[in-house]
């Protein structure tokens, strides 16, 4: 399951509520405690000491709470306030860390001779380069060792960090110790090189098929000059610019677009592109088609799964950031008859469920709670899942059998909720194109406004259900789709030109 962040304003609560700090009552050292690793990932050995490491230091916030009150108030169309979204300096500052947090931070890191640091222009965090000899030091109880997987080539801490007493309560967390990359949840199957399209038929989801699907004619494109979009990529991936020309050459021929990145903020890295990235950059340029496009790029995203607490003991594992209350998550639907343009299905791969971390916001009660009296006779046991967390997703699109091009070469059959997200995240796009075309401010945060609609200009979807635990209780099958919202598909798919519509209305 990936997410689509409509307007970042609110990691602090993700951040304050991370569940895998815990606090000791005796030094009151912060102390994470370690997940076990996966057995897909294999233990090469110990890191040289001299090897460099980057770690992120995530500095206490302040004013979270007027942050989230801020939120809600902008982003509920019954507010005086709707649409009223704060710049970044308004942000920065509110949430910024007092000038004792910075300096006692620094100083810290400092002393450990660790001066190599970049920071944000809200000042709440802090990426910093040393070695692993330093950062072990830096953190006590930390072992860096390197992990490998397929080509994939990690190193991560083996064991629980501290920190001293007199930076605890400065610091959220670290990062870049112990979360690992999980495995896409692409899949990639061969088109047979004797098939050929029939009238009506179709040999996978391209730019066109989707602008068939969600009524969008060949004009709608992005015309307003201060208009912009970005896609976020968190599993260290990078996208290649050969590859989106060649993208848009080969099926943007129809509509006007852009066929290049406009900047990246982060690191891109060298050598072959990645999936999910090419996914991201190469469907949200294509459907917010014509729209100045930005890409930022920073580690750590995972997808809907098990979480196994024992022997015999499963539960449904929620993502993040798609479980956080603060983004419009969006979920993965095929076409029922795959070749065909035709209604859509679960896609048994899409995300979905309810946080363990997040409690349920009020936009979404009303429908959560109608969702599970409908279906309560056929839901999982409930010990799987937690009912008054934030339920996800919020809405759905086609997340199956797409062309992509990587390495320069046409891949189709490539499947993933990293195609449904820039897909709504390109519509949205157009959407706020044409209300800053009429003088109206861009959507914001949406889910508020989203709830209310109840549906309307969206596409229900129904049928099918995505694959969870695979054990004796569950037997693979999570949630299903319903009538109305459901935490497979949220409320539906877009319909285009209904949802303009209604969008465009203040």
């Amino acid at each position: 399951m990936f997410c689509l962040c409509l307007k970042i304003a609110h990691l602090a609560h993700a951040r304050r509520n991370c569940n895998n700090l815990i606090f000791s009552p005796k030094c009151n050292n912060i102390i994470v405690v370690l997940r076990q690793i996966p057995e897909d990932w294999k233990h090469v050995g110990r890191v040289d000491p001299t090897e460099k490491l980057e770690l992120t230091f995530a500095l206490k916030q302040q004013n979270v709470d007027l942050l989230e009150e801020t939120l809600r108030r902008v982003s509920d169309p019954d507010s005086a306030q709707y649409g009223k979204q704060l710049t970044l300096e308004e942000v920065s500052s509110l949430v910024r860390p007092s000038e004792l947090t910075q300096k006692v931070v620094r100083c810290w890191l400092q002393s450990h001779g660790i001066t190599d640091c970049l920071t944000v222009h809200t000042r709440d965090f802090l990426q910093c380069t040393m070695t692993a000899e330093v950062a072990e030091t830096l953190l006590p109880g930390s072992k860096f060792q390197r992990y490998t997987r397929d080509s994939q080539s990690v190193v991560r801490s083996s064991a629980p960090y501290s920190v001293h007493d007199d930076v605890h309560q400065h610091l959220d967390f670290v990062g870049g110790l112990h979360r690992l990359p999980p495995k896409g949840q692409q899949e990639l199957s061969k088109a047979s090189s004797n098939r050929r399209q029939k009238p009506g038929v179709h040999l996978g989801v391209t730019p066109a098929i989707l602008r068939a699907r969600y009524n969008l004619s060949t004009t709608d494109v992005g015309t307003a000059q201060n208009n912009s979009q970005a896609v976020a990529q968190f599993l260290e991936q990078y996208y290649s610019p050969a590859d989106l020309a060649e993208f848009m050459s080969m099926f943007g021929r129809s509509f006007q677009h852009h066929s290049q990145v406009d900047r990246v903020v982060g690191t891109q890295g060298t050598g072959k592109a990645g999936m999910e990235a090419s996914l991201d950059v190469e469907y949200i340029m294509s459907t917010g088609a014509n729209i100045s496009t930005w890409v930022f790029t920073n580690p750590g995203d995972s997808g809907a799964g098990c979480k196994h607490l024992g022997k015999g003991q499963n539960s449904f594992r929620p993502s993040f950031p798609a479980s956080s209350p603060f983004v419009t998550t969006v979920g993965g639907t095929s076409f029922k008859n795959p070749y065909k343009v035709t209604y859509e299905v679960t896609d048994y791969i899409s995300g979905g469920g309810f946080s363990n971390v997040f409690k349920m916001p009020d936009y979404q009660t009303s429908a959560v709670d109608a969702y599970l009296k409908t279906v309560a006779a056929t839901l999982p046991p409930q010990s799987y899942y937690n009912t008054s967390g934030r339920a996800y997703p919020d809405m759905a699109a086609l997340s199956d059998n797409y062309w992509v091009v990587i390495n320069r070469v046409p891949v189709p059959w490539v499947s993933g909720t990293s195609a449904s997200t820039p897909v709504v995240g390109g519509m949205l796009s157009l959407i706020n194109d044409q209300r800053l075309l009429k003088g109206l401010p861009a959507l914001g945060f949406l889910n508020p406004r989203l709830y209310k609609l109840k549906g309307q200009a969206l596409f229900d979807v129904t049928e099918g259900c995505h694959l969870s635990c695979l054990d004796e209780k569950v037997q693979g099958k999570g949630f299903c789709a319903a009538p109305s919202w459901d935490p497979v598909t949220g409320w539906g798919t877009p319909n285009y030109p209904e949802l303009l519509a209604t969008l465009l209305a203040e």
